[in-house]
């Protein structure tokens, strides 16, 4: 379990957190995760006693609490009581949340007091039977007595391997997010793998900027950190203060979408040239720099390789698998690849029947310990997802000369077009090296002759900063037009030069921002409406 793993890597008067509120050590981090697991007792109207077994597994504790300290001593809280930890997005407007709470069905839920905005689903909660109360301002816990700083307490329940441990909302870039239940046993398995692929140890400081309702941010960078007892710190995620972060040299270890990269790299080259060096250097100390969540543009990779010398290390995953792909360590990180599976996880590729496939592209097949439980209320669904113990991950990918190199969602990224099957993602890379070009999305559209037209919403470089890690507002997708860019057609007779005739788009938007989820990743089915809503053609301008 997680929270007993500190014991045995690191002094528990060693520093596990860091946020705006000072540092807080493992023991303190322990005490407070105490703390709330008696609230949550109390709460339930139970005694602390546990010779009985703990009352509250199996329960969904929902939580909408920033970043930082608290957040992680309310999650290890809720373990200690045997429940199912269900982080809620501090980013998602009140809809999105109201999904989470009505599909999840918590018994208890916790609200920060800085989300006051949250007070009306709280008692929505409390109609359906859930109990809530809300985390207090920050407090230090009182200080370990020196001889109890190497002993972990007694813990008050101790999860069994195939307990349930977490629920994650899908990005829902698809459909309706889904609950993905992980035991304690899938965690583990998670943490292991990359705790030794990316040579993760106590000596580790991750600088932590990542949402903790996502598998990259709860696991690759949380939980990895603790589990090797290593420090997380909570930063702001401020392109400016990051790389002031990054300067210090304190920190070894670094984790971003590509969004994030790209706002970094525009920072970096809006800075004086005295601050540009001294970010860069700073930089260069850290010794892994990670990608993931969407594919990473090549011309960002290099960029980012140019001003820090880090080449990032992109890998594969999603909220069912955790990571199940990763380019090496040590050794050569291919541009658009990521690399092989992590030890314990078994990949194949598979045609449309589940059948393995050789030399040809392929959907991504998984299957090890580290694999999800189930859909959350969902059995059909959770069955329809594997076959022959297999999780299918409804991702396209294909091998080359030993790396796989995802090709995209095959809903949403895999177009057939007259016949032809196209990568989007292979679109997108290409048009991105446009010199007019800072961002593109490609998606197919229904039409009677093609099957699917493709379709490409774009943002010039010229436009404004596009908003990273947060959702857009409607107004932000509008189109914004500037008939002195690119037309249309010259973008296709540019494509044409350089990609087969199918895989070019037929229409062409420009956007002052792409819709985007609190990843990162464009909602492709609402630029799908956008260009549903008028006839082929009424795209069709610069």
């Amino acid at each position: 379990m997680l929270t007993e793993r500190p014991s045995r890597e690191k002094r528990l008067d060693s520093v596990a957190l860091a946020d705006a509120a000072g540092q807080w050590t493992y023991g303190e981090l322990l005490r407070q995760a105490d703390h709330f697991r008696d609230r949550f007792l109390a709460t339930a109207g139970a005694e602390h006693r546990f010779s009985a077994g703990p009352v509250l597994a199996g329960e969904r504790i929902a939580f909408l609490v920033p970043p930082g300290r608290t957040h992680v001593a309310v999650q290890w809280g809720v373990w200690r009581v045997g429940g199912i930890a269900v982080p809620l997005a501090v980013s998602h407007p009140p809809r999105e949340l109201e999904h989470v709470l009505d599909d999840a069905k918590p018994r208890i839920v916790v609200a920060d007091p800085s989300h006051r905005h949250a007070a009306p689903l709280l008692r929505a909660a409390a109609a359906r039977g859930a109990w809530t109360l809300e985390a207090e301002a920050e407090r230090r816990p009182a200080a370990l007595a020196p001889e109890n700083r190497d002993v972990v307490a007694t813990p008050s329940h101790t999860p069994a391997p195939g307990d349930g441990a977490l629920v994650l909302y899908t990005s829902g870039t698809t459909g309706r997010p889904k609950g993905v239940l992980s035991t304690h046993a899938n965690l583990a398995a998670q943490c292991r793998a990359l705790v030794s692929a990316w040579g993760w140890s106590r000596d580790d400081r991750i600088l932590h900027v990542l949402p903790l309702h996502h598998v990259h941010g709860v696991v690759n960078a949380l939980c990895c950190a603790l589990w090797s007892g290593a420090t997380c710190e909570f930063g702001d995620p401020a392109p400016v203060a990051v790389w002031e972060r990054l300067a210090s040299g304190e920190i070894t270890l670094f984790m971003a979408v590509p969004t994030v990269y790209g706002r970094l790299v525009r920072a970096w080259e809006e800075a004086p040239p005295e601050t540009r060096r001294r970010w860069s250097r700073g930089a260069q100390r850290a010794r892994l720099m990670v990608s993931g969540s969407a594919a990473l543009p090549v011309p960002t990779l290099e960029r980012w390789r140019e001003i820090t010398g880090h080449t990032l290390l992109e890998r594969y995953g999603m909220t069912e698998i955790g990571m199940a792909l990763s380019n090496p360590l040590a050794g050569e990180r291919r541009p658009g690849g990521v690399g092989q599976p992590l030890p314990g996880v078994q990949v194949r590729l598979v045609d449309d029947d589940g059948r393995p496939v050789a030399g040809d592209s392929g959907q991504i097949a998984v299957r090890g310990p580290q694999v999800f439980e189930e859909y959350w209320g969902r059995p059909r669904e959770t069955a329809a997802a594997f076959r022959d113990g297999w999780f299918l991950t409804g991702d396209e990918a294909r091998l080359e000369d030993g790396s796989y190199r995802i090709l995209g969602r095959r809903s949403v990224d895999v177009l057939k077009t007259g016949g032809y099957k196209v990568s989007a993602l292979e679109v997108e890379e290409l048009y991105r090296a446009h010199p007019a070009v800072r961002d593109v999305a490609v998606v197919g559209v229904p039409d009677p002759d093609w099957g699917q037209r493709l379709c490409a919403a774009w943002t010039p470089r010229s436009a404004g900063r596009e908003a990273v890690g947060f959702p857009d507002s409607a107004a932000g997708s509008e189109a914004c037009p500037k008939p002195a860019l690119p037309s249309a057609a010259e973008f296709r007779a540019w494509g044409k030069q350089r990609l087969a005739p199918y895989k070019v788009p037929h229409d062409f938007l420009m956007m002052d921002r792409l819709p985007r989820n609190a990843m990162g990743k464009v909602r492709k089915p609402a630029l799908v409406s956008i260009f549903n809503a008028g006839p082929p053609g009424s795209h069709r301008s610069g």
